[in-house]
């Protein structure tokens, strides 16, 4: 008799344009789908044909956490997506699957963990303090992303992965090439070939390393047969490059504390609420455009009532999840007293970030220096001046123009 019950009239395709949005404003089309019903159709700018998009918390945790949903089967297909060129590379973490996807991220798991992040936070702070020293002494105005919230991740992730000092403007380099849409594949394609080489000669270097560092682990590992160099280097150029999403996130989160003059004053007045207040403004910042990586049907799935057919890719939104009303009372406020908090922000399942708790690290050393050490901190230029990034994936200004 279930069977009689599933919906087999479709929903229609809706086309989602990747909107240039500015500020921390929330895509007027996400917000529509999500009014449409849990699970409808999309068509992204590139790529072929449609895909599924699960928009309810509940649904986007049983998605990512399912092995009926493969990661591995998108190598082979068209999918429709967001970005212009898409070069998923056999082996990648990202494209794999359980048991693969687990064997390669035990590898570097150590870095990962509580005691491996606090292992960078001293230095991490003394990096901060030096650049915030800087800023002050050059005086205002100023440029915060080029001058604090772009350098200071960037010496973070390769502090953490064991890239040494004088190589991190070539890191950022690649990273940005690798990350913009507007250079065309080619350019991406080079970038993320000149990382890989560069990673491959450091994790070489270190196969028989007892250090604590990404690049050491990863060359442990090689060096025990665990992992493959060529995963390795996948692995290492994926967490290089998501190193400096906190550049993004941070730069929204400073725009949305220096337009809500309330939000700032209240982390000044209450420093003991900053942990549980940055993680309410890691669920409300939308921290990408339209959505990510899709997965694939691998049989007949049934959510809510609508058959998810096998060989039919699906995307999930962890912005709408961060959004869902059941979950997150009342969620267009911001809540600093908000618990539970249980914001996918950094993914869920298999794939969820393993900088999470490095992010959160670097967000609270921020909101810590910036607010103690320059309590007049403003914005330079109206709100709506503020240039934001166009035509990328990651959400984020371009630059922050503050005064003191």
């Amino acid at each position: 008799m279930a069977e009689e019950t599933l919906t087999e009239t479709l929903p229609p395709i809706r086309h989602w344009p990747a909107l240039d949005l500015t500020g921390v404003d929330f895509d007027p089309v996400l917000t529509e789908l999500m009014r449409e019903g849990p699970v409808t159709r999309v068509q992204l700018p590139n790529g072929e044909g449609w895909a599924w998009l699960v928009t309810r918390y509940d649904d986007v945790r049983m998605v990512t956490n399912d092995p009926r949903f493969s990661r591995e089967a998108v190598m082979d297909q068209p999918v429709t997506r967001l970005a212009p060129h898409f070069i998923p590379q056999r082996g990648a973490v990202g494209f794999l699957d359980p048991p693969d996807h687990t064997r390669l991220r035990r590898s570097v798991a150590a870095a990962f963990t509580a005691k491996g992040v606090e292992r960078v936070r001293e230095r991490s702070r003394r990096l901060l303090d030096e650049l915030v020293d800087e800023l002050l002494q050059d005086g205002p105005p100023a440029d915060l992303t080029a001058t604090v919230l772009s350098p200071f991740p960037i010496a973070v992730i390769c502090e953490l992965m064991g890239v040494p000092a004088a190589d991190r403007h070539g890191m950022h380099t690649w990273t940005q090439l690798i990350l913009s849409s507007s250079h065309g594949a080619k350019v991406s394609e080079k970038a993320k070939n000149e990382m890989g080489a560069y990673f491959a000669d450091l994790i070489g270097l270190r196969e028989g390393s007892s250090g604590e560092d990404v690049t050491s682990l990863l060359g442990a590992a090689v060096g025990r047969d665990e992992i493959t160099l060529e995963e390795a280097v996948g692995l290492a150029v994926l967490l290089q490059i998501g190193g400096e999403a906190v550049t993004n996130n941070s730069g929204q989160m400073f725009y949305l504390l220096l337009t809500r003059r309330d939000l700032a004053e209240r982390l000044r007045a209450e420093p003991e609420t900053r942990p549980q207040a940055i993680d309410e403004l890691l669920r409300y910042i939308p921290h990408r455009n339209a959505v990510g990586l899709s997965r694939i049907a691998m049989q007949d799935v049934e959510i809510r009532g609508v058959r998810i057919r096998a060989g039919d890719p699906i995307y999930v939104s962890y912005l709408a999840a961060n959004r869902d009303p059941d979950v997150f009372p009342d969620p267009e406020t911001i809540d600093f007293t908000r618990a539970p908090n249980p914001h996918v922000s950094f993914g869920f399942g298999p794939h969820y970030c393993p900088g999470g708790m490095l992010a959160r690290l670097e967000s609270q050393l921020l909101v810590d220096a910036l607010l103690d050490r320059i309590p007049g901190l403003r914005l330079a230029v109206p709100p709506g001046q503020v240039p934001f990034k166009k035509g990328a994936l990651i959400r984020g200004p371009e630059a922050l123009p503050v005064t003191w």
